[in-house]
């Protein structure tokens, strides 16, 4: 049978956001990367943002209120996250449960963990945050207060910035990760456009899986990445804030990535940017469906296609509003022994300093580097059990036509893809780092044992994404009941 009628997505909710300023100082303890040479931002490429999105029922007295918390940041302890969400959660009214923290995961943005305090730059650290948190409470406040009725209508376009970022480097029988020309990549682009009872828009979303991994260890400025650049482009065409949205990127990064150029980070932004506007410009008018009208005969005999209101009954689909956090037991690794860490420190950074000492400067970067791994893992270990399962957290809601999904850790793409090739009638807005920064990568089974990078810091084991995929598809298949 023929399609007559093609059902626009949209979400019917009362939403309210606003954005702040949260740019470290230069001088900030900054590196993320183990080559950095470096130990405080010498300056700033771009401002940092933090945008609060509030959505609820359209229901006035509905307490049943969804509060998203996007910042520039890497990502944030488990701690900070939860002095975070407190603070937001007082700020709306709301229990911990209703706030999500969610991050562009630039690299370049600093690095503010409690372990970083005594080094060059982490004087500042304790003082930015708190000054930090104050900012997104009283951003979420005004969030709240600027609540109104809109319509989401969704859009899917595409764009090769990203890559696959899995390569196998012949010469040397090792993976690195780095662009893999070899293989190919996820090229969607969920935009969300959110318009007021005017048609006005308020704001939009860019949901795109790339890590913002253009600015490596010799950029020394504090930056988005390509984040501020996409912003700005998509702005400047709306005139309403874009708020970005990292998909599922495990396994991608950009094309032209990993180097200290901020011209090939604001490139990679307007790439995406141009691509988010384009599908924008592809979008049907508010709250209407295209659909068949029947034949016109003229030179040839025509289908006559007209974009019509919405039907009752879309009108109440799209104002459904539900779903919850959730939590999945995935299958855990053993983890590594924090006295063996502490000496390999010692050792690595022993190494270092006679590297430094002898002139060697590419042994010293990679003495660093080896340190530095080894101190990030002691600091996940302050937040991890040693346990056969971890206890995963995840959430899922449907809002309208559309499902917001997000997960801690880093997912492989293979999340996204799969969930999207079971649900082709729903726009899945689909974001990682929702806590749990500590547990890192989630990797297909398949690709366990092959000496990826992803696979040395994630505590989790063999079958934890498939795992994950299908308890996500089944929460989602009971809310599209």
């Amino acid at each position: 049978m023929s399609t007559t009628i093609q059902i626009i997505p949209t979400s019917h909710v009362r939403f309210g956001v606003a954005r702040v300023d949260i740019t470290p100082p230069v001088g900030m303890y900054h590196p993320m990367w183990g080559a950095a040479r470096h130990q405080r931002a010498t300056d700033i490429h771009r401002p940092l943002t933090s945008e609060v999105m509030v959505f609820a029922p359209l229901e006035e007295d509905a307490t049943e209120i969804l509060v998203r918390v996007q910042i520039d940041h890497v990502g944030m302890e488990d701690e900070q996250q939860k002095a975070l969400i407190e603070r937001v959660s007082v700020a709306c009214n709301v229990a911990p449960a209703q706030v999500q923290t969610t991050f562009s995961h630039s690299h370049a943005s600093g690095n503010f963990a409690h372990d970083r305090v005594h080094l060059p730059g982490g004087e500042l650290i304790e003082a930015y945050i708190q000054e930090m948190f104050a900012k997104i409470a009283a951003c979420a406040r005004y969030a709240v207060a600027s609540m109104q009725p809109v319509s989401v209508t969704y859009g899917t376009g595409h764009c090769n910035l990203a890559a696959n970022r899995d390569y196998w480097d012949d010469a040397n029988g090792i993976y690195t990760c780095g662009f893999n020309p070899d293989a190919g990549a996820d090229d969607t682009v969920i935009v969300a456009r959110i318009t007021n009872h005017t048609g006005a828009i308020v704001a939009t979303l860019v949901n795109y899986a790339c890590h913002p991994t253009t600015l490596a260890w010799e950029n020394t400025q504090i930056s988005p990445d390509y984040i501020g650049a996409m912003r700005e482009t998509v702005e400047q065409a709306t005139g309403a804030p874009c708020v970005f949205a990292l998909g599922m990127c495990g396994e991608l990064g950009p094309r032209w990535g990993q180097q200290g150029d901020l011209a090939v980070a604001d490139q990679n932004g307007r790439q995406l940017g141009y691509a988010a506007l384009a599908t924008l410009a592809s979008m049907s008018p508010v709250d209407m469906d295209y659909a068949y009208q029947g034949p016109v005969v003229s030179g040839a005999t025509l289908g006559d296609w007209r974009h019509q209101p919405f039907t009752p009954e879309h009108t109440a689909a799209a104002a459904i509003f539900r779903g919850g956090s959730y939590v999945v037991e995935l299958p855990q690794k053993p983890l590594p022994d924090a006295v063996t860490l502490e000496a390999e420190m010692e050792e690595w950074g022993t190494r270092q300093q006679e590297a430094d000492t002898s002139g060697d400067t590419v042994l010293a970067r990679n003495y660093g580097a080896r340190l530095e791994r080894a101190r990030r893992w002691l600091l996940r270990l302050s937040y991890l059990i040693d346990r056969p399962t971890h206890p995963f957290h995840y959430a899922v809601y449907r809002l309208g036509d559309a499902f917001w999904v997000t997960t801690g850790g880093e997912p492989y793409n293979v999340l996204q893809t799969e969930l999207r090739r079971r649900f082709p009638a729903h726009p899945i807005v689909i974001t990682p780092l929702a806590g749990e920064f500590q547990v890192a990568y989630l990797l297909p089974a398949d690709r366990y044992g092959k000496g990826l990078y992803q696979e040395e810091p994630s505590i989790l084991a063999a079958g934890c994404l498939e795992i994950l995929i299908e308890a996500i598809a089944e929460r989602i298949e009971a809310l599209s009941r």
